[in-house]
């Protein structure tokens, strides 16, 4: 997996999925909570199947040395 989410970004999903835990928590909603999960697992791992298939990357562009 090649990494295509920048650090704005994973910052932001973090955020998302913890209110996402404080709502599934809060509502005891299952849906609520696996998209909280999946929203964690992709900012840990800067890694979105969304822009993955769109081929999207929110990475910075490495400069040539």
């Amino acid at each position: 997996m090649k990494k295509n989410i920048g650090t704005k970004d994973r910052i932001i999903r973090l955020i998302i999925a913890i209110l996402l835990f404080a709502y599934a928590f809060g509502q005891s909603s299952w849906i609520a909570l696996a998209a909280g999960i999946f929203t964690l697992l992709e900012s840990f791992f800067s890694w979105c199947i969304l822009y993955q298939i769109i081929g999207k990357s929110s990475c910075p562009i490495k400069g040539k040395k």
